[in-house]
């Protein structure tokens, strides 16, 4: 059995709440967890009640940029060759430029 969690206003968090979702939508999932820096817990709750997701800059938002950027490289390399651009790249770009700009606006 699982310990119990609290969540930030101190209410028992005791219910389980999963879904499928595809390889590539895992793959987008996980690169904006590990981009705001909270848990995926965290961040997937305040996503689906459309709260604000605020980046606070440490070593782990920074990790995860460094890896994403080199994911995108890789992929712009291959689109160098002839390769087609997919949407997932596009929007992976999209949220590190929204992560960078709020980085810098927090400064």
């Amino acid at each position: 059995m699982s310990a119990k969690t609290l969540d930030g206003k101190g209410r028992w968090r005791n219910k389980t709440v999963a879904f499928r979702v595809s390889p590539e939508e895992d793959e987008q999932i996980e690169a904006a967890v590990h981009l705001s820096g909270l848990t995926k817990q965290d961040y997937i709750v305040r996503r689906l009640q459309e709260k604000e997701i605020v980046v606070v800059g440490n070593p782990r938002v920074y990790k995860a940029l460094k890896n994403e950027l080199a994911k995108v490289l890789n992929e712009l390399k291959r689109i160098e060759t002839g390769g087609d651009i997919s949407e997932e790249l596009l929007d992976t770009i999209e949220l590190i430029t929204r992560t960078m700009q709020g980085m810098k606006d927090g400064q």
